[in-house]
């Protein structure tokens, strides 16, 4: 058996010939992977996103084949499912643990269960709590041999899924299944048996981060620390790992538990400057989807700025008090509809609306502007004048390496935390100066003083700021 690496991974059967297809559906910007599994006739798919049109172009790119059955691996927290509105699309059948409490027809599902595809190939059920309870892995297997396994946030690329997302109440049984699950899958599989995760390729739901690309049970065995290491290690070095992940995550298993529809993708209305100005008012946020540079030259002000080229739906969800209208400001209906398409991923499901062009057709007064900089220019500052040095990175950020003397308010906590921050210059800071704008956005819509530091954070030490490493 042999395959090739991703976008398209090809596994051959006995006589060299190509049996089954297995194309990842990349979305990087939640950090996930779906899977369009096929043998040139039929075709099933892993853990499809809430956007199902990717998966329908994809299924239609592979010479038309049909989709025939859908697979849950778990009640995902990270993003709303689109597996209900593709069953409902295709007439394909609807996989899911017989455990999950949801509120749909499904086929019920549980380990050991052996579900027939093709005329030479299948998908056999293992249970892998860990993620979550009721958490499942699928086997391929081709010719009856074990080729790959889609193991969902069980046994990913170097690491292993979050076992914390249910609450802290649940953290130390899931973080011991996740251990036992891992070590089934290594046991019971071949080495050679590709590891196709859902999670791990950036996403809050991964304990830990890799730059793998791809990988075999093999591979794991011998580097991944959850099969290199004892059970009370593992244990130990991952809960110290974990971090704040995204407060949007606990609407996500609600939803996919009552069955998601399929998304409204059409276009929201147009507002004009006017418009626009009376929804600022009423607190609704009015989000700038362009480059923090570009932001930084002329914004309409008390627009905020979560730019696409980031993590936009993760750190929007992450902030935004849930259930407030949100309108999107983009340079061209592109960009908002690319904005519109990462929102229903995670359930804001319609903007209230949109605008295009730039910021002067935005607004009828004059733009706000962001004076940026980097840690040459702070410690320059520094020698000069008091300033206030904000950190907005995450806690084990900050606890690897920090500017000493700077306030540190992880960028999730802005928003409770605001009264925190004292009157005068401010500084802000990062990693890179994606969050770093975000920040100097709201900073800036209240009324701060605020200097955005769009700088490299290695930079710091380098540039003569005083940098305390570990705690």
């Amino acid at each position: 058996m042999s395959v090739t690496d991703v976008p398209r991974v090809g596994i051959t059967d006995q006589d060299g010939g190509t049996g089954v297809t297995v194309v990842p559906i990349e979305t990087p910007t939640l950090g996930d992977r779906s899977y369009l599994v096929h043998d040139g006739r039929v075709a099933v798919v892993i853990d499809p996103q809430r956007d199902i049109d990717r998966v329908l172009d994809a299924a239609a790119a592979a010479a038309g084949v049909r989709i025939t059955h859908i697979f849950e691996t778990h009640i995902h927290n990270d993003y709303v499912t689109g597996g209900l509105a593709l069953a409902r699309a295709t007439g394909a059948a609807y996989h899911v643990n017989a455990a999950d409490p949801v509120t749909y027809e499904r086929v019920a599902v549980r380990d050991g269960d052996v579900i027939g595809i093709g005329s030479a190939w299948r998908l056999r059920v293992l249970a892998t709590p860990g993620h979550t309870y009721t958490h499942l892995s699928y086997v391929l297997e081709d010719h009856g041999t074990a080729t790959a396994v889609f193991s969902g946030g069980s046994l990913l690329f170097g690491s292993t899924g979050r076992p914390d997302l249910l609450g802290p109440d649940h953290t130390h049984d899931l973080v011991h299944h996740q251990y036992a699950s891992a070590q089934r899958l290594a046991t019971e599989l071949p080495e050679q048996a590709q590891v196709l995760p859902t999670h791990g390729f950036g996403s809050f739901c991964s304990s830990t981060q890799t730059e793998a690309t791809a990988s075999t049970i093999g591979a794991e065995k011998a580097s991944n620390p959850v099969l290199t290491l004892d059970e009370d290690r593992y244990v130990s070095e991952l809960l110290a790992g974990l971090d704040a992940f995204p407060a949007y995550y606990a609407k996500m298993g609600p939803a996919n538990t009552a069955g998601p529809a399929a998304p409204d993708l059409s276009p929201p209305e147009l507002a004009d400057a006017r418009q626009l100005r009376r929804r600022l008012e009423r607190g609704e946020w009015l989000v700038d989807l362009r480059t923090r540079t570009a932001f930084a030259a002329g914004h309409a002000p008390g627009t905020l700025n979560f730019g696409l080229d980031g993590s936009f739906a993760t750190y929007l969800g992450w902030l935004i008090p849930w259930g407030t209208p949100v309108t999107l400001l983009g340079e061209t209906a592109d960009q908002v509809a690319q904005a519109q398409r990462e929102m229903v991923r995670i359930g804001i499901d319609r903007p209230a609306a949109a605008a295009t062009g730039g910021p002067r057709r935005w607004t009828d007064g004059p733009l706000g502007t962001v004076e940026r900089a980097t840690f040459a220019d702070l410690a320059q500052v520094r020698h000069h004048r008091r300033v206030t040095v904000l950190d907005v990175r995450r806690n084990l950020e900050r606890s690897e390496s920090h500017i000493d003397g700077a306030l540190h308010i992880p960028l999730h906590d802005l928003l409770r935390r605001v009264d925190e921050i004292p009157a005068g210059e401010l500084w802000v800071h990062c990693a890179a100066g994606y969050r770093a704008s975000i920040a100097a956005s709201i900073l800036l819509a209240r009324g701060h003083q605020v200097v955005a530091v769009d700088d490299d954070y290695t930079n710091a030490a380098g540039a003569g700021l005083p940098v305390i490493v570990g705690t």
